[in-house]
């Protein structure tokens, strides 16, 4: 019975008998859980209002920065230049009233965005040199298009 209860949603079993100040305790402690249960509703309410206070396009571009990727690869993703992005992401921080992109990425995953785009993935550069080292991380580029293939091999490394 009392995992059928807790199942159903109950807080806490008592069994019989029981103390008046246990059952005193346990509808304190549920009351308490259902005030911060309504304050964290309030919150996701309040960011899921300013989500929808976004354009189209600042919608796009918050929820390819809360996956991770860098202001370049959101512009070649969105087909747009980077300084674009940048002007798209400086409207959706304040109107997001986030003060920092871990800020804008816990909003995101409270509301239940989800990116399509994937995480960028990180490849070691064949060194060049002579050592035979290299520190350099870079990272690795998804489906390209023509355009950008013929420019990326102009400029291999």
């Amino acid at each position: 019975m009392s995992v059928r209860a807790l199942k159903e949603g109950a807080v806490d079993f008592l069994a019989k008998p029981f103390r008046d100040q246990d059952l005193l305790d346990a509808i304190q402690h549920a009351l308490e859980l259902g005030r911060a249960a309504r304050q964290e509703r309030a919150v996701v309410a309040e960011a899921r209002r300013r989500y929808e206070s976004l354009t189209k396009r600042e919608r796009e571009v918050m929820r390819l920065v809360a996956s991770g990727l860098l202001n370049k690869q959101i512009a070649g993703e969105l087909g747009s230049s980077e300084v674009t992005v940048k002007m798209h992401r400086g409207q959706v921080m304040p109107k997001m009233k986030a003060q920092s992109l871990v800020q804008l990425v816990r909003m995101t995953d409270k509301i239940g965005i989800t990116s399509e785009a994937e995480p960028p993935t990180y490849e070691k550069l064949i060194p060049k040199s002579s050592s035979g080292k290299s520190n350099c991380w870079v990272p690795r580029p998804r489906a390209v298009s023509c355009e950008q293939r013929s420019f990326s091999k102009a400029f291999a490394f």
